[in-house]
């Protein structure tokens, strides 16, 4: 190197912080859908705890309060989730078949699926 040469230190090179999203960039969220589960008289709250915990996981208390509400009010939501999550957790209940302890269900228990109520 010659003598009238010098080293050059570049100044260090600050990169930009990532800007927090603005609330208009954020993904939107997918509406969600209760799964509700009708009353009827052809079947069993051993049925209903049965088809909770098999269908949803539902443990047996969960699943004997939800029994219990249904019962009392006609209706009652088993879960709430995306739109297509709702259709299959409403099909496999109208798929799980009769009451085999009740003489009279001759086949599964009604469920539909709804809109959650907005809270915006």
């Amino acid at each position: 190197m010659p003598a009238s040469a010098s080293a050059v230190t570049e100044p260090p090179v600050s990169l930009p912080e990532a800007a927090a999203p603005r609330p208009k960039d954020r993904p939107k969220r997918q509406p969600r859908y209760h799964v509700i589960l009708w009353n009827d008289d052809d079947h069993t709250y051993q049925y209903v705890v049965a088809m909770l915990r098999q269908l949803f996981g539902h443990p047996p208390e969960k699943g004997f309060t939800l029994a219990k509400q249904v019962d009392k009010d006609g209706r009652v939501v088993v879960l709430t989730t995306t739109k297509e999550h709702a259709e299959l957790k409403r099909d496999q209940i109208h798929a799980f078949g009769a009451d085999r302890l009740l003489a009279r269900s001759k086949g599964s228990m009604s469920a539909s699926i709804e809109p959650e109520a907005s809270t915006g």
